[in-house]
């Protein structure tokens, strides 16, 4: 993540697997740039170590909170409007990126509980006033 114009604002991550022995040192004219365990790129959390553990729970809060809002905001609607608003507002949080973050490596339970909430709460129907 290397931002020529202002090299204060960059970070240095190394991707592997293994441990570092010897630390390399990362500099842009004169100016050392810090090295980061993890960095945010196009709303996609990266860490060195190549694990999206903290990707998921992200994304898992991000949907919660979306989910929360449209079933607050359609209390009172019909099915057909509720599913609207979450193929809308939620699943998109859900799913961006994933082809990127491959959520079939383990810690999919966590997207999974918002999807049953997200079902649950879109079956349940509300006599219309």
């Amino acid at each position: 993540m290397l931002d020529h114009k202002r090299p204060g604002k960059s970070k240095a991550i190394r991707f592997m697997r293994a441990r570092v022995k010897n630390p390399l040192s990362y500099s842009l004219g004169n100016q050392k740039i810090p090295e980061a365990s993890s960095c945010k790129y196009l709303g996609i959390i990266l860490r060195s170590n190549l694990n999206w553990v903290g990707q998921v729970n992200y994304i898992a809060q991000k949907a919660w909170k979306a989910l929360h809002f449209v079933m607050h905001l359609f209390k009172k609607g019909n099915r057909k409007t509720k599913s609207l608003a979450y193929k809308s507002l939620v699943r998109p949080v859900l799913e961006y990126g994933a082809a990127c973050w491959d959520p079939c490596r383990g810690q999919i339970s966590a997207l999974d509980r918002v999807q049953t909430k997200a079902a649950a709460q879109l079956t349940y129907h509300v006599k219309d006033f």
